[in-house]
């Protein structure tokens, strides 16, 4: 077993990964590359290790067999973890605070992020003052004020009614195309994979393992994709097929 964490611009590469816990083993023989500045969405069942994959490439988890190498990733899990204490933008500054930065800069610096996400006007507020999709955007300012090159999204919308989260896939295409980053986006809405990845990772039932790499085919922009698009359609069937297949 070999894990190197590299401080790259954002390249990712597991080839035959294996994690057990105990007995069970949570993800086997997964061989996977992202790019540099690629989007990846990966989609399954329920216990089918895409947490686990995330913990793994972020190294809070450690392969049990297999290699893993990948540059600095930070972990956005699928709670939002504000901090009660602090307002929108001292959460949203925290990743500044702690690698040194001082309180000024870094409140502005965070001040610009919550402006571009549609929060302006809302920087002094409390969490509690704030609605389901404003905290995920001061969640996402933080993940992305982090600095690291890979983002692993697990699940970021997932707690968004259906109005909500379409405006929040459509706020994230936008982020991402203006500050591109590496990301491993974990969904269980086949269709907000398609919409928002270059490529859909589809894993089987626990032990997971990769049964369909779906390349989505329409490019990126910064008003993201429309859901009835004929090929995000049809990337949904195949994916949906996929899951449909391994489980069978």
């Amino acid at each position: 077993m070999v894990q190197t964490p590299r401080d790259v611009e954002g390249d990712v590469l597991l080839e035959g990964v294996t994690r057990r816990f105990g007995a069970v083993v949570a993800l086997q023989d997964v061989t996977l590359r992202v790019a540099p500045r690629e989007v990846v969405a990966v989609v399954g069942p329920s216990g089918c290790g895409k947490s686990t994959l995330l913990e793994l490439v972020c190294g809070l988890q450690r392969v049990d067999a297999g290699t893993l190498t990948a540059g600095r990733a930070v972990l956005m899990p699928q709670r939002d973890l504000l901090l009660p204490w602090l307002d929108a933008r001292d959460n949203a500054a925290l990743p500044l605070r702690l690698a040194g930065t001082g309180k000024d800069a870094a409140r502005a610096e965070a001040h610009t992020l919550l402006a571009e996400l549609g929060l302006d006007g809302f920087e002094r507020s409390r969490t509690w003052e704030l609605s389901g999709g404003m905290r995920q955007r001061v969640a996402v300012a933080r993940t992305l004020l982090s600095g690291a090159p890979i983002l692993c999204l697990d699940e970021p919308f997932g707690a968004l009614d259906a109005i909500t989260r379409a405006d929040a896939q459509a706020w994230l295409a936008s982020i991402l195309d203006r500050t591109p980053r590496t990301v491993l986006l974990v969904t269980h809405d086949v269709e907000e994979a398609a919409v928002l990845a270059d490529r859909v990772i589809v894993l089987s039932p626990r032990p997971g393992h990769v049964v369909a790499d779906l390349q989505v085919g329409v490019p990126r922009g910064p008003a993201g994709r429309s859901p009835t698009d004929p090929q995000i359609v049809a990337v949904r069937a195949r994916a949906l097929e996929a899951l449909r297949g391994a489980m069978a």
